[in-house]
C-alpha cells in the first residue's frame, strides 16, 4: 500500500484527476464496467487526497461528476443503439444478469437506477437499460445524480480515510506494523469480493433453474 500511495503522489495532480475521472466515466458510458473497476478508481482517488496534495472536495466533485456524466452517456447509448448492443455475443455469459437487471428496472423504475450504482454489473448496464426502456430522462437524471453523489463521496472517503489510517499506524507503531494491517485489510477485501462473486453466480444459477421450471410448467 505504501508503494502504491507513493506512486500516486508522484504523479501530477492534474493527471491523477484525469485518470480517476476517465475510469469512472468509461465504466458506465461504454460498457467497460466489466473490466474497469470504477469503485477502485474512486478509492485510489481518495487515497491520493490522504496526503493533502489534492483537495478532498475536488476529488469528490470529479468522481461524482464523472459518474453522473458516464451514466448519462450510457443512457443515450441504450436509447439509440441499446437493443443491438444487448444482443452482442460477448454478453451471452451475462444474459441471466441482464434479465435480472431488466426485471429490477421494471419493478423499481428510478429506484433501480439508484440501487444499480452500488452493484458492479448493474452499474455498467443499468443506464443503457434505462435508455432502452425509454425511461424519461429527467427521472433517470434525478436518480442517477442521487446515486452518483452517494456512491462517489462514499468511495472517495473510504480511500481518504484508509490513507490517513495507514499513516497514523505507521507513525505510531512503525512501517512494518502498518504494512501488516494493510495486508490484512486487502486480504479481507479479496475474500469479500470472492464470496460476493460466488453469491452472484449462485443467484444467476437459481434464476436459470427457476426459469426452466416455469417454462416446463407452462408447457404442461
Amino acid at each position: 500500500m505504501a508503494d502504491l500511495m507513493d506512486r500516486l503522489l508522484n504523479l501530477d495532480p492534474l493527471l491523477i484527476f484525469l485518470i480517476v475521472g476517465l475510469i469512472v466515466f468509461a465504466e458506465d458510458a461504454i460498457f467497460l464496467g466489466f473490466v474497469l473497476p470504477g469503485e477502485t478508481a474512486a478509492v485510489l482517488g481518495g487515497v491520493a487526497t490522504g496526503q493533502d496534495r489534492l483537495p478532498l472536495w475536488l476529488m469528490c466533485a470529479v468522481v461524482v461528476g464523472a459518474a453522473i456524466a458516464g451514466d448519462s452517456v450510457g443512457y443515450e447509448v441504450g436509447r439509440h443503439v441499446g437493443p443491438r448492443v444487448l444482443q452482442l455475443r460477448v454478453l451471452d455469459r451475462r444474459r441471466a444478469q441482464i434479465d435480472r437487471a431488466q426485471d429490477l428496472l421494471r419493478r423499481r423504475g428510478g429506484g433501480a437506477v439508484f440501487l444499480g450504482r452500488f452493484v458492479a454489473f448493474f452499474r455498467a448496464v443499468m443506464p443503457a437499460l434505462a435508455g432502452v426502456s425509454r425511461m424519461r430522462y429527467p427521472v433517470f437524471l434525478a436518480y442517477n445524480a442521487a446515486g452518483g453523489l452517494v456512491w462517489g463521496i462514499t468511495f472517495v472517503l473510504i480511500g481518504h480515510l484508509a490513507a490517513r489510517s495507514y499513516r497514523a499506524v505507521e507513525s505510531e507503531v512503525g512501517r512494518g506494523a502498518a504494512i501488516a494491517v494493510a495486508i490484512v485489510v486487502v486480504c479481507a477485501i479479496v475474500v469479500w469480493r470472492i464470496r460476493k462473486r460466488r453469491g452472484e453466480r449462485g443467484t444467476a444459477q437459481r434464476a436459470d433453474a427457476q426459469g426452466e421450471t416455469d417454462r416446463g410448467g407452462s408447457v404442461d
